[in-house]
């Protein structure tokens, strides 16, 4: 047999669909509460959108593409714009065109809805992972690779053992240098709310603003038990920060004037530091290139996954 029904995702689907997805991303395995927190109520979750393929009276394959239904920030609709943030087919129904079907249905679907571009997976806020990970899901790049989509980055996922983590010498050093130079790494205070939060609108992704603001709100307004920010200034002036979720870092980030001056490094390893102080004996992110990876090696990172992002045109196909 080839080929399969392909439809929209419908209410009583949830348990054959994360099936599916643990069985064809194994690396990536997800548990129903997660999946109706990031995929059935995300505003943008269209059940359209979220293509199956049946066969032989079940489940067999899905594709969850998104577009904006509501606007992000400043960055509006983006109505150019579709993700493709998870997809697979079950091990045992691989080859036999499913996938190609349901990446058909997916690519019509998104240029009914005017898109131009679809990619897989820079989707924010609600991705899973960054891009397909080129060790774990091979046939998979090769897969889009042969459906018209080409690569754009490769990022990286790194990871850091706590356990017995000090500063480096040479940051504490460069730490006490930029001291005496006027600059201040401590912990936020509310009053810092605002300036911290324009601080990242002006210099980073809104998305960075988000989670900022995201930790903000359990530091100060709930639970303040798993999450932490510093704030570096200078002169009174915000000139970077660094924040951490659990065993999660990150994002962090200096004023593009004061990069080459290693602010970075410092709120790398306090922030590090205080982990460690709360018993967390790891330190993880998902998301960072090449040049910001050696930055990270200094209080030992190192990299356990790498991805690749893809994009695909859609103005052909309509």
């Amino acid at each position: 047999m080839t080929g399969a029904y392909v439809r929209g995702y419908a209410a009583a689907d949830e348990a054959d669909v994360v099936g599916v997805w643990n069985a064809a991303m194994a690396s990536d395995p997800i548990a129903p509460a997660v999946f109706r927190r990031k995929v059935l109520l995300d505003p943008n979750f269209d059940p359209a959108s979220c293509l199956v393929a049946e066969a032989d009276a079940a489940i067999r394959g899905f594709v969850l593409a998104l577009g904006r239904r509501v606007p992000f920030f400043n960055q509006g609709l983006q109505p150019d714009e579709g993700w493709i943030t998870a997809f697979g087919v079950h091990p045992d129904w691989q080859r036999r065109k499913i996938g190609s079907q349901l990446l058909a249905a997916t690519v019509q679907r998104l240029c009914e809805q005017g898109r131009t571009t679809v990619s897989v997976s820079p989707y924010v806020p609600n991705y899973f992972i960054p891009g397909v990970d080129v060790g774990a899901y091979a046939p998979a790049l090769a897969f889009l690779q042969r459906h018209a989509f080409i690569e754009v980055s490769r990022p990286l996922s790194m990871r850091a053992e706590l356990t017995g983590f000090r500063v480096p010498e040479s940051i504490a050093q460069l730490a006490g240098r930029l001291a005496s130079e006027g600059l201040d790494v401590r912990p936020a205070e509310p009053a810092d709310i605002v300036p911290v939060l324009e601080f990242v609108r002006q210099h980073f992704s809104w998305d960075w603003y988000r989670e900022a603001a995201e930790i903000f709100g359990d530091l100060f307004v709930g639970d303040p038990r798993q999450v932490n920010l510093l704030v570096a200034t200078q002169s009174g002036d915000v000139v970077g920060y660094a924040q951490h979720r659990a065993e999660r870092f990150g994002p962090f980030g200096v004023s593009p004037a004061l990069r080459s001056r290693g602010i970075g490094r410092v709120l790398l390893a306090r922030t590090l530091v205080e982990m460690l102080k709360r018993g967390y004996h790891a330190a993880w992110f998902l998301w960072t290139g090449d040049n910001a990876a050696r930055l990270y090696a200094q209080c030992g990172f190192r990299e356990v996954r790498r991805f690749a992002v893809m994009r695909r045109s859609l103005r052909t196909d309509r």
